[in-house]
């Protein structure tokens, strides 16, 4: 049933002289290809499909000539024509015909090696809002900022095409075409290629839990990619487990390979795990991660979960029971740095505490839940993280959903003070957990990041009710008026504004994450991040202290959360103040309150700060 070898090639792809069609229409007894013009307003011909044993349908015409394209629908048993679920290039949108062309692009970056995953960090990417253009090509000409700030790996928000002119991407429909708006095929060819020029490794954000409310055409095929035996937030489940489940599984490996194969991308970020249902074997994602390693031809690929269940099983090895993932994301050190600083607690933020000493714990394992009961569900959550190592656990302070989720998309700088967001930051980047920043985090970046989506009327109103019935549970929230997603205005405001990077404020936090960045990647003890080279406890009720050790060097990083920190050397005198997060250089109020502590042998910290002690 899960054999990729029974599934032949699916959707249109070249083969010799021909242009090759087939579609997966089991449901029907006919089917035909319909070809546009090149405005695809109006059709050009029909040709009739040669059906096929397994519910396949085929058909070819004569190629066209090099970067000419053919543009396509579907017809199946009398009704469409509709869009090509394996599409490579829906340069008219997601309703609009499918292309079918060869692209020619002179790849340059055959000599990248990669980063290894102990190295990665990550900064997390929208196309659409990263730049005013919102395209691939747009970004190019800031990657340098990026890798030369530390910065080594840029993980792109889901880029499969999607309805309208601007959206998350998580209403993905089209899972082997590159959304047009951001520049299509070529554009991502360009801008893959420039990152590894840049030394940046590349991550694609894919999606293979769901597929969007409009312009997903897979049942008009078959309703055998679906089943109702799993059920999910968006509705029935991908059938990836059932009858007739190895078209399914292709429609998801084949996907993941074409962003490592085609597009040269360096691994892959998949989106809530938690809601991939699979009772077969081997599961789903077991068979993405290892089909997306055999697509990178030999160089080292990366497969990371988003997952919500703290299931050490996503990263443990086959031949131990796990499914071989290379990380997972683990927010429980989001939600306590969040509870500590921020005083969250609505929602989930209900089952964590941020005392001092619970952040302590979730730093020394990588997540706090552990099977203990949630408060919120009622239900046990968690299983033990002590024998995976940190660098598989990816931990954050902001991403796009902490911040995009909430109401108004406010970030962390709008409930954080500017002492209390270097604290944090020196928290995450010297911890030995992978950071994962988003866009515009390295500056404390003040420009929301609001849920945006751009539905037609009727849907869209949807949406919007849908959003603000969504926070009327949140009492934080109650009387205030959510901003419309469907509305330009929305997207707009969550475009970076590079400007504001310049302004005193913002250029300290710039080079106190350049700063923090070059520790992580160069001191000693930094580099050590196995487990054993680190330890972390409370020190009172407010504050805490990791303590990294490696090469035979010792760094010790403190952190206030409030109130006044005045704490002793138990042992060894401290040689060495690596920095200060108050530091007037990263825009603090001044550090010689430290410094004399030091000199009497006491840390001394007022208020939020962090202070970075090599012994």
């Amino acid at each position: 049933m899960k054999n990729p070898s029974s599934v032949p090639p699916l959707g249109a792809f070249f083969q010799g002289d021909e242009l090759v069609f087939r579609i997966w229409a089991p449901d029907h007894d006919r089917a035909e290809v319909v070809l546009y013009g090149a405005d695809a307003a109006a059709e050009r011909a029909r040709i009739p499909m040669e059906a096929e044993p397994g519910g396949f349908f085929r058909a070819q015409v004569g190629a066209p000539g090099a970067e000419a394209s053919v543009f396509y629908k579907f017809g199946v048993g009398g009704a469409g024509p509709f869009p090509d679920p394996f599409s490579r290039s829906q340069p008219f949108g997601v309703h609009g015909p499918s292309e079918a062309r060869i692209v020619s692009f002179s790849w340059t970056d055959q000599a990248f090696a990669g980063v290894s995953v102990e190295d990665l960090v990550i900064q997390e990417i929208h196309m659409g809002a990263a730049t005013a253009e919102g395209t691939f090509e747009a970004l190019i000409p800031h990657l340098v900022e990026l890798r030369s700030l530390g910065i080594t790996a840029i993980e792109l928000m889901p880029l499969a095409s999607f309805p309208g002119r601007w959206n998350w991407g998580y209403d993905g429909v089209c899972l082997h075409a590159p959304q047009a708006s951001y520049g299509g095929p070529l554009g991502l060819m360009r801008l893959v290629d420039a990152a590894h020029a840049c030394g940046l490794v590349v991550l694609v954000d894919a999606v293979y839990n769901h597929l969007g409310p409009a312009g997903n055409y897979l049942r008009a095929y078959t309703k055998r990619y679906f089943t109702d035996r799993h059920q999910t937030p968006w509705g029935e489940g991908l059938n990836v487990d059932g009858e007739d489940a190895r078209v399914v599984r292709e429609l998801l490996a084949r996907s993941a390979e074409m962003w490592i194969r085609d597009y040269h991308a360096d691994g892959l970020r998949l989106d809530a795990t938690h809601e991939i249902r699979d009772d077969g074997e081997p599961h789903i994602l077991r068979e993405i991660a290892e089909r997306a390693r055999r697509a990178g031809g030999g160089k080292q690929i990366v497969v990371i979960a988003e997952d919500e269940r703290n299931e050490a099983r996503l990263v443990r090895p086959v031949d131990r029971g796990g499914l071989g993932l290379d990380g997972v994301w683990a927010d429980d050190f989001h939600h306590q740095m969040r509870r500590a600083f921020a005083g969250d607690e609505d929602g989930y933020f209900q089952d964590f505490t941020g005392s001092a000493a619970d952040i302590a714990r979730t730093l020394m394992d990588g997540w706090f839940y552990q099977g203990q009961t949630s408060k919120r569900t009622g239900e046990p959550r968690g299983t033990s993280p002590r024998d995976i190592e940190p660098t598989r656990l990816v931990h954050c302070i902001q991403n796009h959903d902490q911040i995009g989720n909430r109401a108004f998309g406010d970030r962390l700088s709008e409930s954080v003070s500017p002492a209390a967001f270097r604290a944090m930051s020196a928290l995450l980047l010297l911890s030995p957990y992978v950071p994962l920043l988003f866009m515009g985090q390295e500056w404390n970046a003040r420009t929301r990041f609001q849920y945006f989506t751009d539905h037609e009327p009727e849907l869209g109103r949807w949406v919007t009710e849908g959003r603000r019935k969504e926070f009327s549970a949140f009492a934080s929230f109650q009387g205030a008026e959510i901003p419309d997603p469907q509305a330009e205005s929305t997207f707009l405001a969550s475009k970076l504004s590079y400007a504001e990077r310049e302004a005193p404020e913002h250029a300290g936090v710039r080079e106190l994450y350049h700063e923090l960045l070059r520790l992580r990647a160069e001191h000693p003890a930094s580099r050590a991040r196995q487990r054993g080279t680190f330890e972390a406890r409370a020190v009172g009720e407010d504050a805490l202290v990791l303590v990294r050790r490696g090469g035979g060097k010792e760094l010790s990083v403190w952190v206030n959360v409030r109130g006044r920190l005045r704490q002793k050397w138990e042992n060894a005198s401290p040689s060495k103040l690596v920095l200060a997060t108050e530091e007037e250089r990263f825009g603090g109020g001044g550090a010689s309150g430290v410094r004399e502590g030091l000199a009497a042998g006491e840390v001394r910290l007022d208020g939020p700060a962090a202070v970075v002690i090599e012994t």
